[in-house]
């Protein structure tokens, strides 16, 4: 059985002694990985090595894999057929394993989740590990705080167990890139590289054991655990490591240190990293360090990571500038949030500020308390157009006439608009609770059967309360669903009432029928529907109706509460999928054609839909409040490229910026781009591989979205100032 460590060593630790707690057992996986995966450097030469493996029986925890790793051992048991006794064993015994997880579930949501109208749990999410607890404190400094709380906890004997196995690995790495990195530098021809590696192996020498003496050593150290940990967000990355910057004069050293990095971050797709800030009494915290950031940002042109940078009433104008500058590049980033309005949201949930002011982002802007939280994943999604559709069909699916929400009445008996409007916020607040319970079936899986004791050494509250990350350890626990499609919903609402209701110009029958057979025969119903008065104009019959739906969801959101032990909360980040949500989505009284892509991609107007100029949509949107959103609340605006050539016009962008969150913008997010590039390059995209765009919540490349999100994009209204 010893060799078999060398064929899947997670297997191996996770399998030596089944008498032992499954988390304990996860521990010991993640120990004999240390000892047997491979130790890899990056193309630029800093550590890369993660916790996977080749077979499948790896991942953040090693649970996670073991979830998915039947079909592998399978696999394993075709190559390895001296072991197909052994193999066997485990496979029988992850069987049990999965079988006692899928009691948990029941079909119950299925259909609303095929159906397009939302969808909950399912993946492990993003996180913000505070990854300064290593950085500026050491592994032996997290084994004191072992000590000092496991005797209050001796029913958890084996978390701390299993913890401590976590922190043996990382030290266990952080050595064997030490010898690793020796090797070499004595086999190195290049000069340049060889002088690197011999300060990497120096730097290994002190981190992750003790802190890190410079930026170099912070560097290594900071490397070692993002990857192991599966490169994903940074968060506050110029708040933890400035100590060390700081004790580092030579700027070549740190210029040549963040080039590296950058590099490394493009070629992993990692996600989110946070600059800026204000403390609780409202000091700016931008330092040296967040302004080269903003400057290799802006040399490498990647659109990774996804850069955020916090706002807030004490911003100096330097940093203003250099955020302008950065935009002009075209990449998208950084993002703006806005510490006034998030920090309140956050506050209302009951974190207090001296926590609400460390707020970062993860994946494309899920927010988290940096080291204190497990809040910020997508825990599920609700897609308002949808479920104005179920409205309109009394719980059918119009794209295939199956039955998937609840009955709220045939919407040709509706005597007023209210009975309509009422008929939509019960199907929404029935999906909304469906998504949520979703969720939290999801939550308890990956609480009970996919422990994280690599990052429960990194968040405060699991060492201290004895309970896992996953398991309600964190101080904050709190969940985020996603709104999607609501200005299509709020259109379709004002539609409604105008032209069946208070101008009775067509009946509810008359609508339905034209819905069901998308509008053919119905053209001038088709057109008069289309061109009513939309949501992002400064309408304010339209802009209310919108806001009471969201307002609605928001309520039912903070009603349910969380597996983790928080409140479910909300925000709008569609990532890629609007234009999917549109193909799933039946003809709306918005104009909409059945299975039509188009669809809102953010808290703004349907894309297109906004006639009136910048600052009608910014009225607009302000009409939501946003310090109900405790996710990301993407605003879009998309700007010509000349526009940002003159200092002229990034004045007048950090105006109209500046503006928007003085009065109660939470997000802002910019596309600065040439009408023409786009056009050209949905033609030729060969000639156009650099070019960026903002998508929802993060940048991509134009040629690498799909048609139909490329035509999202391309309708967005240009913004002119």
């Amino acid at each position: 059985m010893t060799d078999i460590v060398k064929i899947d060593p997670f297997l191996y630790g996770y399998f030596l002694d089944e008498t032992l707690e499954h988390g304990e057992r996860v521990g010991l996986a993640l120990l004999y990985a240390s000892k047997n995966i491979e130790i890899k450097f990056s193309r630029r030469l800093l550590p890369e090595t993660a916790f996977e493996s080749k077979y499948g029986s790896s991942g953040y925890s090693p649970s996670e894999g073991l979830w998915v790793s039947d079909e592998n051992i399978l696999k394993l048991t075709e190559e390895f057929p001296e072991y197909r006794e052994t193999l066997n064993k485990y496979l029988r015994e992850l069987k049990l394993f999965k079988d006692k997880a899928k009691r948990l579930f029941c079909d119950s949501t299925e259909t609303l989740d095929r159906s397009g109208a939302e969808w909950g749990g399912g993946w492990g999410g993003h996180s913000n590990p505070d990854y300064g607890r290593i950085i500026n404190y050491g592994t032996d400094h997290i084994r004191s705080i072992i000590a000092e709380n496991r005797d209050k906890y001796p029913d958890e004997a084996w978390f701390y167990r299993s913890c401590s196995y976590a922190l043996d690995a990382i030290d266990i790495i952080g050595e064997r890139y030490r010898l690793s990195a020796l090797e070499k530098a004595e086999n190195c021809e290049k000069s340049d590289d060889k002088a690197f590696l011999l300060r990497v192996a120096k730097a290994f020498e002190t981190v992750p054991k003790k802190p890190a003496y410079d930026f170099t050593s912070a560097m290594c150290s900071f490397m070692l655990i993002f990857a192991l940990d599966g490169s994903d967000s940074p968060g506050r990355f110029d708040q933890y490591m400035y100590p060390a910057y700081s004790k580092t004069e030579n700027k070549e050293e740190i210029s040549d240190l963040l080039d590296r990095l950058w590099d490394y971050f493009h070629d992993h797709r990692s996600w989110n990293l946070c600059i800026s800030g204000s403390d609780e009494n409202w000091n700016d915290e931008s330092n040296r360090l967040t302004y080269d950031i903003l400057d290799i940002v802006r040399k490498k042109g990647y659109n990774t990571p996804n850069l955020t940078c916090r706002i807030h009433r004490n911003t100096p104008d330097k940093l203003w500038n250099a955020i302008a500058d950065t935009l002009a590049t075209g990449t998208g980033l950084p993002a703006l949030y806005n510490d006034d309005v998030v920090c309140a949201a956050l506050e209302k949930i009951g974190i207090p500020p001296e926590d609400s002011h460390d707020y970062c982002m993860n994946g494309c802007n899920q927010i988290d308390i940096l080291g204190k939280s497990h809040m910020g994943l997508e825990d599920g999604e609700v897609v308002f157009a949808k479920c104005l559709e179920f409205a309109l069909h009394n719980g059918v699916n119009a794209m295939n006439g199956e039955k998937v929400s609840i009955k709220t009445g045939d919407p040709r008996t509706f005597a007023t608009y209210e009975r309509f409007e009422r008929a939509f916020m019960d199907q929404l607040e029935y999906v909304t609770y469906n998504s949520c319970s979703s969720a939290n079936t999801y939550q308890h899986l990956r609480g009970v059967f996919e422990p994280h004791p690599f990052r429960s050494c990194l968040i405060e509250g699991c060492l201290e309360k004895g309970r896992d990350y996953r398991n309600g350890g964190p101080l904050y626990n709190h969940g985020q669903i996603l709104a999607e499609g609501i200005a299509d919903a709020g259109d379709s609402l004002y539609a409604v009432k105008k032209l069946v209701y208070d101008e009775k110009k067509y009946t509810m029958s008359e609508l339905i029928d034209a819905l069901s057979k998308n509008f053919e025969g119905y053209e001038q119903l088709h057109h008069d529907f289309k061109n009513c008065e939309k949501f992002g104009n400064d309408i304010e019959n339209v802009d209310r109706i919108t806001a009471r739906a969201l307002n609605r969801f928001f309520t039912v959101l903070k009603r349910n509460n969380t597996y983790r032990g928080g409140v479910f909360t909300g925000g709008c980040s569609t990532f890629n999928r609007a234009a999917g949500y549109g193909c799933q989505t039946a003809a709306l009284p918005n104009g909409k054609l059945k299975g039509e892509p188009l669809l809102a991609d953010s808290i703004a107007a349907t894309p297109g839909r906004d006639t009136n100029g910048p600052t009608a949509q910014i009225k607009s949107v302000l009409r939501y409040n946003h310090t109900d959103a405790c996710s990301g609340f993407v605003f879009q605006n998309k700007f010509e490229k000349k526009m940002f050539n003159s200092e002229k016009g990034k004045a007048s962008f950090i105006a109209l910026a500046k503006t928007f969150f003085s009065y109660g913008g939470q997000q802002y997010t910019v596309t600065v781009v040439s009408p023409k590039d786009l056009l050209d390059a949905k033609e030729h995209p060969d000639n156009h591989r650099n070019l960026i765009v903002r998508v929802g919540g993060y940048s991509d490349y134009f040629v690498n979205l799909n048609e139909a999100l490329q035509d999202n994009v391309i309708k967005r209204t240009f913004t002119e100032i």
